[in-house]
């Protein structure tokens, strides 16, 4: 019998390295705070890509959570041009 290794976050499990796991989680994290914004605002993705300097594509691609198209910087720059603020906490793996 085989023993499943447990992982704290599909990134853990799908990414190579921790450090590919970590931004991957920064990035998703951001695009969730920027597709929740855009819903609550009842943004349409013509109005979010003004917002954000980017294209309606750009906006579709976020809504659709293609997150390997997106940096972390291209993600913080969204949100700062959307009045977000965006706060990171770095602490001791476990």
């Amino acid at each position: 019998m085989s023993k499943k290794k447990r992982f704290s976050s599909v990134w853990d499990a799908i990414e190579d390295t921790s450090a590919m796991a970590e931004n991957m989680k920064l990035r998703s994290e951001l695009m969730m705070a920027l597709k929740d914004h855009i819903k609550a605002q009842g943004l349409s993705q013509a109005e979010a890509a003004t917002m954000f300097g980017v294209t309606q594509p750009r906006v579709s691609d976020l809504m659709r959570g293609k997150v390997n198209l997106f940096g972390v910087d291209t993600l913080i720059n969204m949100a700062s041009a959307a009045g977000l603020r965006v706060e990171v906490r770095v602490r001791q793996a476990a």
